[in-house]
């Protein structure tokens, strides 16, 4: 199947601006400032909200040297997770990372479009920032196949601790949890959705509620937040110490969900939801769970429900459950809208988008990506049996994303933000010797389930630098065939070759000339309708344009008019409906008696290198470009109104 043509935006859409957040959340009532908070907990906050029911446990059970319960030892790791959810979530995130937007969208992806449109960067480097990026991504999307697997089965494990003959289920439970969740994805959640929110601030009011229960049994563990325990820890423990910060870090998961979720609600509510609610929920809860081992040290098989009184614990469990599904379906989610606008940047292969919601754009669902994240998680969960097993494969899934997003926010901090070169540097330091350590603790996890996003980050990295790399390669030699309009239309004149009724549209990533379809088109047919269109689909490096910016028609005299029209890489694309509009630029179509013309490249393979890619590149762009969605679907052109050409081009 061919893909959507589109060309990446240049310098004029690349530039940033704030989230609109700021002068409308003033504007807001009490009522509003509630809905959209319960918005927040129930699409931002389930990750980092139910990491708290692993994160202990697997501190204490889940490495190769599981670690003494010990006094020292348990307020040393209670100060190191108080202090990492300051420094990286609060801190990092939430004063620094959550300024570096894209018109109010954030994420990976948005950070590449801040850096893409800046010419001034030099070639190499600019290059080599959107691998960094690329990387980044793909060790995303490797965490969002885990998320699922490892929030459910961490929840459903409460029913070892409720009941000992429930051991034996709990795979089987969870398994048919994530089944059930991932077919229902094809319905939506819109109808559901308004439930998210209250569960979740539940979920947050229950496991404060925990937490003060906790601290009462042993209220001394409010010393941890003194940092000196987390040095008395590392002075004790040494090289160990260090080898559990990969579950310590496990406190931290979520918070890049978090920035790319900055464009669904803005900046102020979710950091007015972390300081006022969440942060506190959850520090209580750390504090609550570690005074329990504290006083009881057996706890420390499942200190989270074992905090629980007895008669609470079926429903806590049940909640729990409910909590991660929500946590989960929010990964899937974003997962969605990670792939439209991987595709949309031209960073991925189009893929086939439902609209699962008629009022929000942003509820969609992708088939292939769902089916995927299903065969992954249910193969994760057979294979590792535990959520503290399966803590070995998190971690360095999401240590390197954020690795990647405190670079990349550097570099938008000084091109963007005009930082001075020793501020920028002196947080980019700062914020990387946080984030190597956790990363460095991470891989050494690879021998125990670390393999597992590599293996998946390296396969979605192959995938899209090569699709980058060649959607590029066969539009530079496709600009080497084209033609201008005023040689298409001497040749018409010297062919004697016939103007027929009808418009005929084709579809080109040329912004100066013309498509060489045109000219394929011509000599095999010996005829050309009156009125020939240009069109350019240019997805810019901005979330949203606006209508006054979407449409921009040229008339090039002889019948032909160039017509360009500008989407954000968040927006759903609809060619006719922007064609019906053209009257108002002086474009007068009938689209009754239109044709589509979409031209669909194949590229050759080379036997081994050549000025292009490897061979094995050419053969994997060509497995891409035939399986991915087609024009007809990405750009709602009815089928019946479509002609496809295939050109074979050596790359």
């Amino acid at each position: 199947m061919s893909q959507p043509p589109e060309v990446e935006a240049q310098d004029r859409a690349g530039r940033a601006h704030a989230a609109p957040d700021a002068d409308a959340d003033d504007r807001q009532t009490v009522s509003q400032r509630l809905k959209i908070g319960l918005g927040v907990l129930g699409v931002v906050y389930g990750d980092l909200g139910t990491c708290s029911i692993y994160a202990l446990h697997t501190v204490f059970t889940g490495g190769t040297h599981p670690l003494d319960p010990s006094a020292v030892n348990v307020i040393g790791i209670l100060s190191l997770v108080f202090w990492t959810l300051i420094v990286v979530v609060s801190v990092k995130y939430m004063a620094f990372v959550l300024r570096a937007d894209n018109r109010g969208e954030g994420g990976t992806f948005a950070l590449i479009a801040l850096l893409r449109p800046w010419r001034h960067i030099e070639r190499r480097r600019r290059h080599a920032l959107v691998l960094l990026g690329l990387a980044g991504a793909a060790m995303l999307y490797a965490g969002v196949m885990i998320t699922p697997a490892i929030s459910i089965l961490s929840a459903v494990e409460g029913l070892e601790v409720a009941s000992a003959g429930m051991g034996e289920h709990v795979i089987s439970v969870t398994l048919v949890i994530l089944v059930l969740l991932f077919v229902a994805q094809r319905f939506g959640t819109q109808r559901i959705g308004a439930a998210f929110g209250p569960v979740m601030a539940v979920w947050f009011l229950s496991i404060a509620a925990l937490g003060i229960y906790g601290i009462a049994m042993a209220p001394r563990v409010l010393f941890a937040v003194n940092p000196i325990h987390a040095v008395a820890f590392f002075y004790q423990n040494g090289l160990a110490g260090f080898l559990v910060l990969f579950a310590v870090f496990l406190v931290t998961t979520g918070a890049e969900a978090l920035y790319a979720d900055i464009g669904h609600f803005g900046r102020r509510p979710i950091r007015r939801l972390w300081f006022f609610f969440v942060l506190p929920s959850l520090m209580l809860n750390y504090f609550g769970q570690s005074a329990l081992l504290l006083t009881n040290p057996e706890a420390v098989s499942h200190p989270f429900f074992r905090l629980i009184p007895d008669m609470f614990l079926y429903p806590m469990v049940i909640l729990a459950t409910m909590a991660t599904i929500i946590a989960s379906q929010a990964a899937i989610t974003g997962a969605f809208s990670m792939t439209r606008q991987a595709a949309r940047l031209g960073m991925m292969p189009p893929s086939r988008v439902i609209q699962t919601s008629e009022e929000a754009a942003g509820q969609v669902y992708v088939p292939f990506v769902n089916w995927m994240l299903m065969v992954s998680a249910i193969i994760l969960v057979v294979l590792f049996q535990s959520s503290d097993r399966l803590a070995s494969t998190y971690g360095i899934s999401v240590s390197t994303a954020m690795v990647v997003t405190t670079i990349l926010a550097f570099f938008v901090a000084r091109e963007r933000g005009r930082w001075s070169l020793w501020a920028a540097l002196a947080l980019l330091v700062g914020f990387l010797f946080v984030d190597l350590a956790y990363f460095g603790s991470n891989l050494l996890r690879i021998p125990h389930g670390g393999w597992f996003p590599i293996i998946v980050a390296i396969l979605f990295f192959t995938i899209m630098s090569t699709w980058r790399r060649g959607r590029d390669l066969l539009t530079r030699r496709s600009n080497k065939e084209s033609k201008t309009v005023e040689e298409v239309v001497q040749e018409l004149a010297d062919q004697e070759i016939a103007r027929v009724p009808g418009t005929a549209i084709f579809l080109t990533s040329h912004l100066k000339e013309t498509p060489p379809l045109l000219f394929h088109h011509i000599e095999r047919n010996r005829a050309l309708q009156k009125q020939v269109v240009l069109l350019t689909v240019l997805v810019e490096d901005v979330p949203r344009t606006t209508r006054e910016e979407r449409l921009q028609v040229e008339d090039l005299g002889d019948g032909f008019y160039r017509v360009v029209l500008h989407y954000g890489y968040m927006q759903g694309i609809n060619v006719p409906s922007e064609l019906a509009n053209g009257n108002e630029n002086g474009l007068d179509i009938d689209l009754d008696e239109t044709t589509y013309y979409i031209e669909h490249q194949s590229p050759i393979s080379g036997k081994g290198r050549h000025d292009g890619m490897a061979a094995w590149r050419d053969r994997l762009l060509d497995f891409l470009m035939r399986n991915s969605s087609d024009a007809t679907t990405g750009y709602h052109i009815p089928a019946d109104k479509a002609v496809e050409l295939g050109m074979r081009v050596r790359i």
